[in-house]
């Protein structure tokens, strides 16, 4: 029978590292079954070939965008996916694919120093990982050093100064907070079991630029062999929540989707909520128009999200407002 994950398992695992990758895989150069899941050093994995601040991929993982992403502070983010030779992700239907064991999913958290201009360098933040092993996932946090040569796996939670000029050339600051286990459970808790968040079918079905050319996600990830052969077409497409081609509505909803569904849901930590937010329930039964005074205003002073974040995103509340005016 497998283990199911509690938030006190994962505490356990993060500090003491006791869970371990299938005897007949290896990762990063690892030997097979010689070293635990989460590892000390994010060099460990092999992750990045090259100079690390560059994040250029290596050792198999592959890059992956989505339609809409999580809001983090403005951070700017790369994602990352492995799977062990010979297998890939199976689609079932517009949400969560099938990850077969040893999936690796990676995503790095940073700052451009000028976003107006990205070649004068970038700060990385922290790299998450998820890694599946023995049908379970377990969630690890790595903290980038000073020097960008390397991250260290997080025990507890932290905050860390960060100062950038943004796309309208405003110097912003603000304490970045680093999450703990406890707060990778919080959101990524299903029935007290660890599963990842973003990656839908949805939310992958997307055309991308690939070694040059426009090709659509779902294929690109079939041709990378990360992803079984599909059809794009017989999935939907998440709308980008900034892309103005859509109806306000659809913004709204692939936005609150995103940033909202996963905790306010049967199995998520926000399961007595009477709000529902996922993108496949149909308005009417998501209590989202009933209660968007309190939407608004928790989102307004900060607290929803929950955690994950520090400062409001102004840009998606004034859209949320106009939607219910």
């Amino acid at each position: 029978m497998n283990r199911i994950i509690t938030v006190a398992s994962l505490l356990i695992s993060v500090i003491a590292g006791m869970a371990y990758l299938p005897a007949s895989r290896a990762y990063g150069g690892m030997a097979a079954n010689s070293s635990p899941v989460l590892l000390p050093k994010l060099s460990d994995y092999n992750i990045f070939t090259g100079n690390p601040q560059a994040l250029t991929p290596d050792n198999g993982f592959q890059l992956y965008e989505l339609a809409t992403g999580l809001f983090t502070d403005y951070a700017e983010k790369q994602r990352l996916i492995k799977v062990p030779a010979g297998t890939h992700i199976t689609s079932v239907n517009d949400g969560l694919p099938q990850f077969p064991d040893g999936t690796i999913l990676v995503k790095t958290f940073y700052y451009f120093n000028d976003k107006r201009e990205p070649s004068k360098g970038k700060r990385l933040i922290e790299t998450r990982l998820l890694i599946k092993n023995n049908n379970q996932w377990v969630a690890g946090t790595y903290v980038w050093n000073q020097q960008q040569t390397d991250a260290t796996l997080a025990i507890s939670a932290s905050n860390t100064p960060v100062s950038w000029i943004d796309e309208k050339a405003t110097t912003r600051k603000i304490s970045y907070r680093i999450p703990g286990a406890r707060d990778c459970a919080s959101c990524h808790n299903a029935n007290n079991t660890i599963m990842p968040v973003g990656l839908k079918v949805r939310n992958l079905n997307i055309s991308v630029v690939r070694n040059g050319r426009s090709i659509n996600q779902l294929l690109y990830l079939h041709e990378a062999g990360i992803m079984d052969n599909v059809n794009p077409q017989q999935f939907s497409t998440l709308p980008a929540w900034q892309n103005k081609k859509y109806s306000i509505q659809d913004r709204v909803r692939a936005y609150l989707d995103v940033n909202c569904a996963h905790c306010h849901s049967d199995p998520g930590s926000c399961a007595r909520s009477a709000v529902r937010f996922a993108w496949e329930i149909p308005l009417s039964a998501t209590r989202i128009t009933e209660k968007n005074n309190r939407i608004v205003s928790l989102m307004a002073k900060g607290s929803m999200p929950r955690i994950g974040t520090t400062i409001v995103d102004s840009a998606a509340l004034a859209l949320i407002k106009q939607y219910f005016q």
